[in-house]
Formats: structure tokens, sequence, C-alpha cells
């Protein structure tokens, strides 16, 4: 029950966080301006963005907009959209890498298309900073303006004053927001100017993405670090200043982590405590007390190892006086010229003990190997507990999948520790018990014991996919090989040997890749199959591509009957008529010879001596 109450716990809390996460949303520009036409291309403000904006989205943004190189129309018109969307947002958040100017104590960022041959052209081809707060203004929570964009400015060397006394300043100048939870931060203070650096992104982008996305840190206490980090990255030489205010909660980039849900019920979790007080102390009386008060579960049987750990110490400790009192009690026998008898007494007394001895050292030795084994199971317990408490937050695919692995996760938590414990415990106890008591190493494994034993070490770590069968064949010396590579071993293949299976008994997780078939790929422990959306298949690298029209293919063996057999009907069917390309004519003029029929010469029937021509047909 304890574990069923953990893990709707647990689920509780990360439906909450979801819900808090999904209520909240935030909105982000992020511009960078590097090829301007007119003055020397910058390096790193197309990167600078790109950088920014990846930190923005991996700090779960709901819409981060990315532009780059923007002349004066296409800025106007992001921020116009841009304030459109920070209307139904709680934070928004604008970053502009370029240049920017101060012109008459007002700040202007300054679009690449801009020529800027005189003062004047600042109002005409530049955006005032303005604009950029009055974009971010309808945010409900947070409104915030970063700006990389102090960098000496080639414009103000170059432009005509048409006032001589107007000014233009170095770098940017001091802003003082109006409206309420506003900042406004900048990569130098104002009056100064800041350096791209020699990287591929300037020390306060670089140092913007390390700091703000940490999970709980006030944004105030942020750009304290980003200030740090910038100074110390450029020789002291720049400094970063943010102005504005923000009220008295803490305002958290990326909000902070859910607090993880103990492990354990209130009964284990002080059972645990207990436990390890009891472990510092140490001693036979106290492991008495913990097993009285506890005397069920799975540190009682810790506690219980620890005890006989201690009692064999004892017995050794006692085993060892006593045959050192024997030896010394056989010197002065011996010294004293005792009889002969009374010396063998001894002889045979020092001999017992010496053996009690040993069979104390060799108790003392089981008992720790116990206690190893017993630490061994809690340690792989409390990483089992981890992993299903990591698992239990991250969202499942399917409402039915998550109870299913609820319920078998409850079932085995309800009923596995102490059985597993108890059992561990006891295959352990044989094993101690099976010990010769003048031998302090285990019998070796016979040759297929060896074998059948590392193939299943092998599988266990991922690199073994034949059956168990304590045959060393080529399919084993693979699966060894394979542990070799992934685990950056060389261990002998050919043979199966002690130290392979110590080493690899050693990994506690799996060592080689999972490998799956065609058409499936990796999901964690296991293979999922590929699907592919409609008109597309999956090719032989696994890769879903679009299924191209087929298009039917010429046989030439399929063609050559059908060919003979239209040949074979023209030839014998009957010629068609042929017109003769003669004209016959009369009196109401001339036409062709009608096919099948021909001209002949007669005679006229009514005497006259001129022959007609006549058309004769069959």
């Amino acid at each position: 029950m304890g574990a069923v109450r953990l893990l709707a716990l647990i689920f509780c809390s990360f439906w909450l966080a979801c819900t808090s996460a999904q209520a909240e949303r935030r909105v982000a520009l992020v511009i960078g301006n590097s090829a301007y036409k007119n003055v020397p291309k910058l390096s790193n403000p197309v990167n600078d963005a790109a950088l920014v904006g990846g930190m923005l989205k991996s700090a779960g943004f709901e819409g981060v907009y990315i532009k780059t190189d923007l002349n004066g129309i296409e800025m106007r018109k992001a921020l116009r959209d841009f304030g459109a969307r920070a209307r139904e947002a709680d934070v928004a958040i604008i970053y502009y890498a370029g240049h920017g100017i101060e012109f008459d104590g007002t700040n202007y960022l300054i679009p690449t298309d801009a020529t800027l041959e005189t003062d004047s052209d600042v109002l005409d081809e530049t955006v005032a900073l303005d604009r950029a707060l009055f974009a971010v203004e309808p945010a409900k929570q947070l409104r915030l303006i970063i700006l990389d964009a102090c960098r000496d400015n080639p414009f103000a060397k170059t432009m005509k004053r048409t006032i001589a006394a107007r000014g233009i300043g170095r770098g940017l100048a001091k802003v003082e927001p109006t409206s309420p939870n506003t900042m406004i931060a900048f990569a130098a203070k104002a009056g100064s100017t800041a350096s791209d650096g020699d990287a591929k992104d300037s020390p306060f982008a670089t140092a913007l993405v390390d700091r703000l996305p940490t999970p709980g840190l006030d944004l105030r206490k942020a750009f304290g670090f980003v200030r740090d980090d910038v100074l110390k990255n450029t020789g002291y030489t720049q400094e970063p200043y943010i102005y504005g205010s923000l009220g008295g909660d803490d305002v958290a980039l990326v909000p902070a982590k859910p607090v993880a849900s103990p492990t354990t019920d209130d009964r284990d979790a002080t059972m645990q405590r207990n436990y390890e007080l009891a472990l510092q102390i140490g001693t036979k009386p106290v492991w008495d007390a913990f097993i009285e008060k506890y005397p069920f579960g799975f540190y009682t049987a810790l506690a219980k190892a620890q005890r006989d750990r201690l009692a064999a110490e004892e017995a050794r400790v006692a085993a060892t006086e006593k045959a050192k009192a024997a030896q010394e009690e056989k010197a002065r026998l011996a010294a004293e010229g005792a009889k002969q008898v009374e010396q063998a007494k001894a002889a045979q007394q020092a001999k017992v003990a010496e053996q009690e001895r040993i069979t104390a050292e060799l108790t003392k030795k089981a008992q720790e190997e116990k206690v190893a084994e017993a630490e061994r199971i809690k340690a792989a317990a409390q990483a089992k507990a981890a992993e299903e408490a990591k698992a239990a937050e991250a969202p499942k695919a399917a409402k039915g999948e998550a109870e299913a692995e609820s319920s078998s996760a409850a079932k085995a938590e309800k009923t596995a520790p102490d059985e597993k414990t108890e059992a561990e415990l006891k295959v352990t106890e044989e094993k101690v018990a099976a010990l010769a008591p003048a031998d302090d190493k285990p019998a070796p494994l016979s040759a297929p014991d060896l074998s059948r034993a590392l193939q299943s070490e092998l599988r266990r770590v991922g690199c073994n996919t034949e059956p168990v069968d304590g045959n060393w064949n080529a399919a084993s010396q693979r699966a060894l090989e394979l542990f070799n590579k992934h685990a950056g071993t060389k261990l002998e293949v050919k043979t199966a040997s002690a130290d392979a299976l110590d080493a690899v008994k050693a990994k506690t997780s799996r060592i080689c890749p999972l490998v799956c078939e065609h058409g499936l790929r990796a999901d964690g422990e296991r293979c999922v199959k590929i699907t592919c959306r409609s008109g597309y298949r999956i090719n032989d690298d696994n890769d879903c591509e679009k299924i191209g029209e087929k298009r039917p293919l010429a046989n030439r063996e399929e063609s050559k009957p059908k060919r003979d057999v239209e040949r074979k009907n023209a030839e014998s069917a009957p010629s068609k008529p042929q017109a003769s390309g003669q004209m016959i004519c009369s009196m109401a003029g001339c036409r062709p010879v009608a096919k099948g029929c021909r001209l002949e010469i007669k005679a006229r029937s009514y005497g006259t001596s001129q022959p007609a021509t006549v058309e004769v047909c069959n």
C-alpha cells in the first residue's frame, strides 16, 4: 500500500507541474543583425541569436521567433507582430544582437540597410528602443529586453552633424523603464562598449546561455552571475548592467524542478535513519536493540548480518587469545623441563587452539562476505527504486500503459524486498557453509559451468543473444569481443576465464547497445516499430522516404508474341482498294475516278466518230 501511495503522489506531482507549466504562456523574439550593407559585417550576432533562441526553446517557451539580418521595414513588422503575441502572454522577452546607437539621450537599434550619412537619418532609418518596450508591455508578469548592441559603432565615426552641439554617445544611454516588472539588460554598462570576443559567440551571449536556464534561479541573481562571468572572460574590461526592477518574489526563467517524492513510506524512512545511526556506532548491543525494535524488514536482515559479523570477529579474537595463551603455556613447560607427556598434551592443546583460530577466521570471512552481499542487494534495490521513480516522472504514451506499469511496480515493491533479501541471504549462507575449514578459496568452477556463467552474464549486459548452453563457441566469443569493445577491456575471448566472469559481473547495467531488426528502432531497453506517415515507406537505412510513382516497364519477351500476331494479321488481310489517280471530266466538271473503277474508251452510239471515255466499275 505504501508503494501505491508513493506512485499516486508522484503522478499527482507530475500532473500539477505539467498543469502549471501549461498555464503560463511565454514568448520570445530573437533578432540578430550581422550583414550590414554600408559598414563592415559583424561576425557574431547571427550566431548569438541562434544560441539564445535555442536556449529559450529548451527552457520551454511556447513561441520563440528567431529573425536574422532584418532591414528597417522587416524590424518594424517583427516588433508589431510580436506585440500582438505578447498581449496573450505572461512572459515576453526580446533579445537583440547587432549595432545600436545613442542619439540625444535616446537609444536606437540599427537595421542592416541603414546608411546614417547625417545625424538626422537616425530618426528615419533606425528603430527606437522604446518601440521594443512598447511591444513587450502587454505581457502580464515579466517584460525583459536583452541588448547585445553596445559595440563600437562605425556609423558614429562617419556621420555628419547637422548641429555641432548635438550629441552622439559611446555605447548606449542609461534607461529607466516606467512599466512595472520590466528589466533591460545591457551587454555593457551605459556609456561603454562591448566586445564580440574571439570565439563563435560573444562573451555576453555565452554567459546568458550558461546562467539563465538554471531551474529556480531568480533573474536578478542569474544576471549577477552573467556579470561575473563576462568580467572574468574579458579581463574586467566589459561589465554588463541591468536597468529596471522586479517585485519581492523570485522570478526564474525556468521554474524549479519539483522535489522528488520519497522512495519509501514514513516507517521505512525512519527505519533507514535508525539503521544508519546504528551503523555509525557498530556495536553488538546496538544491533541487538535495532533487531528487537524492527524484527522484520529489509534493514533487519542487514542488521542481522552486521551483528553476525561482529560476533564472528569477537570469536576470532577470543580464539586468537586462547591460541596465544596455549603457545605461552607450551613454551613455559618446555622451559621448565616438564615431562614429555605434559609437553605432548600442551602441543595437542595448541594444535586444537590453532584449528579453532583458523575456523574463527573462516567464519569471520564468511560473515564479511555475507554483509557485502547484503549491501550489494541494498544498493541494487535503491537503484531500482530510483529508476522506477524517474520513469514515473516521465509522461506515458497512453494512460492504460501508465496504469499497468504503476500496478506492476506496486505489486513488485509490495512483495519483493523481504522475500528477495531472505532468499539471497539464504543462498549466501549455503555458500559459506560449503567452504572447507582449511581452504580460504572457493572451489574453481568446471569449464562448462564457467562458460555457462559467463554466457549468462554477457546476456545480462546485452552482449549475448545466443542460448546459455555452456558451449563456448564462436557466438560466445563474438559476445565477449563486443563486451571488450564497449567496456574498454582486453579480455581473452578464445576461452571462458574467471577473470572475464569477474569483469562482466562488475558491470551493473547494459554495456552493449540494443540492436533492432529492420523496421524497428531502439527505445530504451526494447525495440519498437517505425511508423512512417502516409506516402512514405521505410528504406534500407531504416529511414522514411517518399514513395515514387511506378512507371510500367517494357518487357521484350512479353511484347514479342503480340507483335508477331499483329504482323501476321496485317499480311493475311485483303488489300484495300487504292485510288488510281485518274480523273474523268464531263459537262458538270472533273472528278477523281472512284476506287475500284477504271476508264475505257468507247465509240459513241449516236453516229458520231468521236470516241467517248467512260468510267467502268466492276
